[in-house]
C-alpha cells in the first residue's frame, strides 16, 4: 500500500513543496519538486498520483494570475437564513463563474455579520461584474451583495503542510511587493495555449512530461507551446503549478489538514494601504492578502487575508502578532474583525468567453430558482 495521509513524512516533504513553491511555469514541474524536495522523481510521480486517486489531494494544475486575465471580486452576500444553504450550492455546483463559496460567521454581532455567503467571483474581460452579480442575486433570491474587487495582492499561495508549526509572527525579511490588478490582453494563440495548459491534470497526466497532450489540445507543437507558455509568464498571468489538498473534507482515515480558516479584516488610514498590506502580506501565515474596499457594511475595511489553521486559538494567535505588527509600525486600525468559513466549496473560477455567454443564455429569463 502506498500512503497516501498528508502527514506520512516523505507526502509531506513532497507536499512542502508542490502545494503553492513551484513558481510560474515549468517546463518539467514534477521534477521541480523532486529537487526541490529531496525526493526521487519516480517517487514524487507515485505519491502524488496516489494522493490524488485517493482524494487527500484534489487538483493538480496549473493556476493562472486570473486578476490578470478577468474581472474578479469578492462578494458578500446577504439572503434569508433558510435559503444561505440552497444558494451555497447553486453557487458551487451550478455557476462556473463562482470559485471559493463558503458560508462565514463571527464571534460577535458586528454590522457585516448579515453577510454569511461569501464568493470570489470572476468574468471575463469586457464583461461586467454587476451584470452576473445581478442574475446571481435574482436566481437565489439574495437581499443584498457587496462587490470587493482586489486593488492590490500581497500573498496568495495555499501551503497547509508547509506553514504547519509556524511560530505567530513569523515572516519574511522585507515587506511583501504588492502585485497590481491591470487586465493583460492576450492573442488568440496565447489564449488557446492558455486555456489548454489551465486544465487539471488527469490521472494519466501525472508523468515526467506532462504537457505533451495539452500541446495538441492547443493545437501547437510542444516547443511552441513551451515557447507560448514561457511568454504568459513573462507577462505575468501565469501564478504556479500546484497540488491543492483537499483541506476541509477529512481524508478516508478522517485526518484533516486544516480544521478553521479565518478571513482577517483591518481598516488602515487611507493612503497607507499598500503599506499595511506589504506588512500583513510578509508574515508567513497569510495564505491570501489584499487591499480591498468593504465600505461602511464592514466598517471601511480595506486590507483582507486569511489564515488557516488546525486550531481557533493558534489562528487568532497569528492575527493578534500581525496586529502587534502594525502598530509597531505606526499603522492605525480603525476596526477589525474575523468571519471565520464554515461550510465551504473552492474550485477555479471559469474565464471562457464562450460559457459567460452560455450561462447568461440560459438563465435570461429564469426567475428564483431555489
Amino acid at each position: 500500500m502506498i500512503p497516501t495521509e498528508h502527514t506520512d513524512p516523505i507526502n509531506a516533504k513532497i507536499l512542502s513543496v508542490s502545494e503553492d513553491l513551484v513558481a510560474g511555469f515549468q517546463r518539467q514541474p514534477f521534477h521541480v519538486i523532486a529537487e526541490q524536495s529531496g525526493v526521487e522523481l519516480p517517487i514524487v510521480l507515485e505519491r502524488i498520483k496516489a494522493m490524488l486517486e485517493a482524494g487527500v489531494i484534489r487538483r493538480v494544475r496549473q493556476t493562472l494570475l486570473a486578476t490578470k486575465l478577468a474581472h474578479g471580486a469578492l462578494v458578500a452576500w446577504r439572503l434569508p437564513e433558510e435559503r444561505l444553504n440552497d444558494a451555497f450550492e447553486f453557487m458551487s455546483k451550478e455557476d462556473p463563474f463562482s470559485g471559493h463559496v463558503v458560508i462565514r460567521s463571527t464571534d460577535t454581532e458586528v454590522s457585516g455579520s448579515g453577510y454569511r455567503l461569501w464568493t470570489t467571483l470572476k468574468v471575463p474581460q469586457g464583461e461586467s461584474l454587476e451584470e452576473h452579480a445581478d442574475l446571481l442575486k435574482r436566481l437565489v433570491g439574495a437581499d443584498e451583495y457587496i462587490l470587493m474587487p482586489a486593488n492590490g495582492v500581497f500573498a496568495l499561495g495555499v501551503g497547509h503542510v508547509r506553514r504547519k508549526g509556524l511560530e505567530p509572527g513569523a515572516k519574511i525579511e522585507a515587506p511583501a511587493e504588492m502585485m497590481t490588478t491591470t487586465v493583460v490582453e492576450l492573442t488568440d494563440e496565447e489564449w488557446r495555449v492558455l486555456l489548454a495548459l489551465k486544465g487539471e491534470l488527469s490521472l494519466d497526466e501525472i508523468v515526467e512530461n506532462p504537457w505533451d497532450a495539452r500541446a495538441v489540445e492547443a493545437g501547437v507543437s510542444l516547443e511552441r507551446f513551451f515557447e507560448v507558455s514561457e511568454t504568459l509568464n513573462a507577462k505575468k498571468v501565469i501564478g504556479r503549478f500546484s497540488t491543492f489538498l483537499e483541506h476541509v473534507k477529512p481524508s478516508a482515515t478522517g485526518q484533516k489538514v486544516t480544521r478553521f480558516n479565518g478571513l482577517f479584516h483591518w481598516a488602515v488610514p487611507k493612503g497607507r494601504e499598500e503599506e499595511a498590506g506589504a506588512e500583513v502580506g510578509r508574515h508567513h501565515c497569510m495564505t491570501h492578502a489584499y487591499w480591498r474596499e468593504g465600505g461602511p457594511r464592514f466598517g471601511n475595511v480595506n486590507i483582507m487575508g486569511v489564515v488557516h489553521g488546525t486550531q481557533k486559538d493558534k489562528v487568532l494567535e497569528h492575527k493578534a502578532a500581525i496586529d502587534k505588527h502594525l502598530a509597531a509600525c505606526g499603522i492605525e486600525v480603525s476596526y477589525t474583525n474575523v468571519f471565520w468559513g464554515g461550510r465551504s466549496e473552492i474550485k477555479p473560477s471559469e474565464i471562457s468567453p464562450v460559457l459567460y455567454e452560455e450561462f447568461h443564455q440560459k438563465y435570461k429569463d429564469s426567475a428564483q430558482v431555489i
